[in-house]
């Protein structure tokens, strides 16, 4: 089983919601086949809590024309890592440093990326989750 169209759909929106604010090392990750209860993992990193937030905000109004709502959301107060659960998605927006303590990436590394078509994330998932892992 592979992520639905409406979750690849999701993706896609809030990664370009997220690059708009300037996020780094996104990634997407198709989960389907390894976790029950979502298809896909966003991974994007901030510079500080204040720019997490921004990112945050960007994919909160970029779904919500979609007809999407976050069904739950956690770590808003703390700014250092902030899940947004969309059911079929689930986006992480970490700080660099939560990121490259936590490296996500090397936990699903398994899964297959999704293509995102931005700039960052066009030459390969691989490229960005080493930036992460070293």
């Amino acid at each position: 089983m592979t992520a639905s169209q409406d979750a690849i759909r999701l993706t896609i929106a809030a990664a370009k919601a997220a690059s708009d604010k300037l996020a780094t090392d996104i990634v997407a990750l198709d989960v389907s086949e390894q976790v029950v209860i979502t298809d896909v993992f966003l991974l994007c990193s901030g510079a500080n809590e204040r720019q997490v937030r921004a990112i945050v905000d960007s994919i909160e109004q970029a779904s919500a024309p979609l007809g999407e709502k976050p069904l739950r959301r956690e770590g808003e107060a703390e700014g250092r890592w902030v899940l947004l659960d969309y059911g079929d998605v689930v986006v992480h927006v970490q700080l660099a440093e939560e990121r490259f303590h936590y490296a996500l990436e090397r936990l699903w590394k398994d899964c297959p990326a999704i293509p995102l078509g931005l700039p960052e994330t066009d030459d390969s998932s691989d490229a960005a989750n080493s930036q992460v892992i070293r």
